[in-house]
This record gives structure tokens, C-alpha cells and sequence, in this order.
């Protein structure tokens, strides 16, 4: 594998070369185990979202990660180099993003860029065009020239993703990028991550529910500093009882007779009343029941005002993984 990182040529023997490796990374405070056997690996594409509690051990994973903390044992290879061992080649390909975004208040977005810059050793044309682009993908124009701590969470937020992609890193570590943030301030950071993710490994650190299945192709649950799912988020929504699930909701007949009509139907294990329609479970997966529903409705004369099936719940999946298991 070649890999062209601006001026510099690297080259990475085997074809399966990952970009990140972890391997048995452990943290413990006295008899307290932070982050407990952790190990994977990532490849260029991958966005991986670490989920879980308060308290699970995400924050620390993203310190170890990115050589901030060292561990009681383990190891981390970023494009082959053990940042440990080699801190400075491992941590060159990283960009990070703290929890909240921490910034020299006093210091404006640009003063803070530059020293930024001056920080990564970018110089000439390459800093000048770096500087430029950054600005512009996290649209931060019309801010330049305020005081970082007169900004909005919003665009606080999007310094720090400035300075965490400013040097073109091969991979963004992000630890809750977008806690605090207004609806539209968390769709516009989310899209910035899914732009920036084409070629580029990203992990996002997260407890928002909604955050892994709106930017992440992989999604690892963590609960009491240990791994307990790991998986892509639709493997995650297969874990819900509601997976597969057909909701109907109808305004022309009562709920009751519905569900009783409904529970009628071959292969449906039970149905539950929910917010305005009637929810029916197959007992085995069933890609026919929606069909059979609708078939069902349009023989009893109801007016369909919706008919879905339900891709699963993750608030539920992600109770039964952590319950008990949170500190």
C-alpha cells in the first residue's frame, strides 16, 4: 500500500495494513479499571462510534488513543508506529478533538489557527492553503476576528474542529463533538464529519443515542471500561425487539379492534398498543408482514394515515447492553 501524506511518501507493506491497531489497552486507577482489554482495528473509511454511559471508559479510550494518557498496559500502532515508543510519527497522522473543545479563550479563531500551525510545522503555500480550507469547510469567515470566548457553543465548537483537521490528519479523534449543541448545530457538525470521513479513519466519541446511527458505519458499546458490542449500527438495531415490527396507525377505527385484527394474522407473535396506532411483532422475522397488514387494512375498510416497519430502537438495545453496568 502507498500512501501519499502531503510532501512526504510513506509506504505500508501488505495489503491489509490497517491504519489503526489496538491491543489489549487497559487503564487502571489503584484497583479501578477505567478501560478494561480493549482491541480493534480500523481502516481508511471507517467511522467508528465508541457508545456508552457516562463513566464507561470513553473519554479515557480516547486519551490512550491518542497517546494524552498512557496506559497500565496495551498498545496503539498508528500506520505502524507505536505511540509509545514513536509518539511523535503516531501522533502526527492524528487530529483530536477534546470534550469541549478546549481553546485560548483570550485568543481569536484565526490568532489560535496560526498557532496552531506554527505548532504542526506548516509553512509556505502549504499553511497558507491549509489555513484557507479549513476556514472554509467549518465556515468560520464571518468569526475571525472576535474573541474565542465571546463565540457561541456552535462556533467554539467548530474552532476545535478546526484545529483538529487543520493539518490534514489521517485520523480525527473526536470526543463529544457535538454535546450542547442546538439541533442544527449538531446536523451541521455531523455532516462536516461525514465529509471529512471519505478517506480518513474517524472516531467519535458519544452517550447521544442518535449520533451513531446519523454518522457512524461501526458502533462500539462500552460499559464499565469493557467492550460488550461491537458491530455496525444496523447490527445494533437487529438487537431491538421492535426490529421488523410493522406499525399501523389509523384515525378510522378504535386501537383495540386493530390489535385484535391485527394478532389475527399468521406468524404474529403479539401486538402492543403505542402513540396513535397499534405496533404488531412477528415471532420470527417476517418480510411479509408488512404486506399482510396493509392487506389486512385495506380489507377492513381503514383509513391508513401510516404504515412502517420499524428498523429497531436503539435506546432499548443500548439498556440491555449497559444496565447495571454504568458508574
Amino acid at each position: 500500500m502507498v500512501y501519499h501524506s502531503r510532501s512526504k511518501l510513506v509506504v505500508k507493506i501488505g495489503v491489509n495494513s490497517f491504519m489503526i491497531e489496538v491491543s489489549h489497552l487497559t487503564k487502571y486507577y489503584g484497583d479501578f479499571a477505567a478501560v478494561e482489554d480493549l482491541s480493534f482495528k480500523l481502516a481508511p473509511g471507517e467511522i467508528l462510534g465508541f457508545l456508552g454511559p457516562n463513566g464507561a471508559g470513553k473519554s479515557t479510550a480516547m486519551k490512550m488513543l491518542t497517546g494524552f494518557l498512557r496506559p497500565s498496559s496495551g498498545e496503539v500502532r498508528i500506520w505502524g508506529s507505536d505511540m509509545w515508543q514513536d509518539s511523535l510519527t503516531a501522533q502526527r497522522h492524528i487530529g483530536y478533538l477534546p470534550e469541549g473543545a478546549p481553546a485560548y479563550e483570550e485568543m481569536t479563531p484565526f490568532g489560535f489557527l496560526q498557532f496552531i500551525a506554527d505548532a504542526r510545522g506548516l509553512t509556505g503555500v502549504e499553511r497558507a492553503n491549509r489555513l484557507d480550507e479549513t476556514i472554509n469547510v467549518m465556515s468560520l469567515q464571518d468569526v475571525l476576528g472576535q474573541r474565542i470566548e465571546t463565540l457561541s457553543k456552535g462556533f467554539k465548537r467548530r474552532v476545535g474542529l478546526a484545529q483538529a483537521i487543520l493539518h490534514d490528519p489521517d485520523v480525527l479523534i473526536l470526543d463529544e463533538p457535538t454535546d450542547g449543541l442546538d439541533p442544527n448545530q449538531k446536523h451541521q457538525v455531523r455532516e462536516m464529519i461525514k465529509g471529512l470521513s471519505r478517506d480518513k479513519i474517524v472516531i467519535v466519541s458519544t452517550h447521544i443515542l442518535e449520533e451513531v446511527t446519523a454518522v457512524c458505519n461501526r458502533a462500539m458499546v462500552l460499559a464499565k471500561g469493557r467492550v460488550v458490542s461491537d458491530g455496525t449500527p444496523q447490527s445494533l438495531l437487529a438487537m431491538s425487539p421492535y426490529h421488523g415490527a410493522v406499525t399501523l396507525k389509523s384515525s378510522s377505527a378504535p386501537l383495540s379492534e386493530i390489535a385484535e385484527a391485527a394478532g389475527s394474522i399468521r406468524g404474529v407473535k403479539e401486538t402492543i398498543l403505542t402513540e396513535g396506532g397499534v405496533t404488531i411483532f412477528p415471532g420470527e422475522v417476517d418480510a411479509t408482514l408488512f404486506a399482510k397488514v396493509l392487506e389486512l387494512s385495506q380489507s377492513k375498510g381503514w383509513t391508513v394515515d401510516s404504515l412502517y416497519v420499524e428498523s429497531g430502537r436503539l435506546d432499548d438495545v443500548f439498556r440491555s447492553l449497559t444496565e447495571g453496568e454504568s458508574r
